[in-house]
């Protein structure tokens, strides 16, 4: 079982930035890709990120690509999500989330391939 915990949600104005972290916990953390996924309300859960176990491979959602930035610290077992220009359409809760690699290279896309999430966290861009 991986256990993650977010953190860094809150209210901001469009044009902000906020940052999120995730803490990982239960497991090898350089054994599992890693990811941030979103959800706002009557929608579907989104993908916004991911990183591969060494960081050096991400992707974007199509929607935050060139301003949000996916990092991982492996020595501290976290995962961050960088979010800059922030926009009213981010509002959403965000959900950190991981899958066991199957390569060095894997970063997974599909939000429903994430074996673990966490609670998530709530983040607000007013107009």
């Amino acid at each position: 079982q991986v256990l993650l915990v977010e953190s860094g949600g809150g209210l901001v104005q469009a044009g902000g930035s906020l940052r999120l972290s995730c803490s990982a916990s239960g497991r090898t953390f350089t054994n599992y890709a890693m990811g941030w996924l979103r959800q706002a309300p009557g929608k579907e859960r989104e993908f916004v990120a991911g990183i591969s176990v060494s960081g050096g491979y991400t992707h974007y959602g199509d929607s935050v690509q060139d301003r949000f930035t996916i990092s991982r610290d492996n020595a501290k077992d976290t995962v961050y999500l960088q979010m800059n220009s922030l926009k009213p359409e981010d509002t959403a809760v965000y959900f950190c989330a991981a899958e066991r690699a199957r390569s060095t290279r894997s970063v997974v896309i599909n939000p429903e391939e994430y074996e673990y999430r966490g609670q998530g966290t709530q983040v607000t861009v007013s107009s």
